[in-house]
């Protein structure tokens, strides 16, 4: 089921290797979406970077640009009070500015409240729902007619919890299973029509605000930094190589 997924061995950084390539990624304030929008950065992607924390992204966005990687665009939008009319706007303005996209990154994630589903708030199941499997629904549909257009790629950041069953993941475990087969409905639908790739990948653990929220009693240097699963994602959207369609990726180190 899973598919091995390696960092690059040289970690030196090509600063072309992704030139002209638009890329959206959501969640881009967070552990995972920072690092691989600085990775991106790094290698001449035309960057949008999706989250709903405003300081969030101008952090982001003062990093990228102090290590002289140019000026993403930043796009503050709250997945959870978001609506079709706001994607669609989205999928307009990227259109007018960049002329299209060629990848989008669903990293944007809500946790939940893990407990036993006898025991789950039902207000947080609906929130998580919503956030991680909806909103990636909609905004991959208002997308997919300039992802046709670019042969683009749609790159789902999943987790173990969505591959095999865990107790108390709850919602967040459950809205994985839906996101694994979001993938690959929508790689099922690949076709000259329809030339749009679409893969999940599960980063492993990751230091990240919602790995804390899980692993109370785990310390920080027990779990890796988010930037080896970011270079191996970043493969994912490579203009020189081409991800399997369908695939369910794992990062391996």
């Amino acid at each position: 089921m899973n598919q091995p997924l390696s960092a690059p061995a040289d970690a030196t950084l090509d600063p072309t290797r992704l030139s002209g390539q638009r890329i959206l990624i959501t969640g881009a304030a967070g552990a995972l979406g920072s690092a691989l929008a600085e990775q991106l950065a790094a290698q001449g992607a035309d960057t949008v970077l999706l989250d709903k924390s405003l300081n969030g992204l101008e952090a982001l966005h003062d990093r990228i640009e102090a290590a002289g990687h140019g000026q993403p665009a930043l796009y503050p939008l709250d997945l959870m009070g978001a609506g079709p009319d706001d994607y669609a706007e989205l999928a307009d303005r990227l259109a007018e500015s960049l002329g299209g996209v060629d990848a989008v990154v669903h990293a944007a994630a809500d946790f939940g409240s893990p407990a036993p589903l006898g025991l789950y708030d039902p207000q947080a199941w609906l929130k998580c729902l919503h956030v991680n499997i909806n909103a990636a629904f909609l905004l991959t549909r208002a997308l997919l007619g300039l992802l046709r257009d670019s042969q683009g790629r749609v790159i789902f950041i999943s987790d173990a919890a969505g591959r095999s069953g865990q107790a108390a993941m709850g919602a967040y475990g459950v809205s994985k299973w839906a996101v694994e087969g979001l993938a690959a409905t929508l790689a099922a639908e690949y076709s000259a029509a329809h030339p749009v790739i679409s893969c999940s990948v599960d980063p492993g653990a990751i230091q990240s605000t919602l790995r804390r929220q899980l692993f109370t009693g785990e310390t920080v240097d027990e779990v890796p930094t988010a930037e080896t699963a970011a270079r191996a994602v970043a493969t994912l959207v490579d203009p020189t190589a081409t991800p399997a369609n369908g695939a369910m990726y794992r990062v391996s180190r």
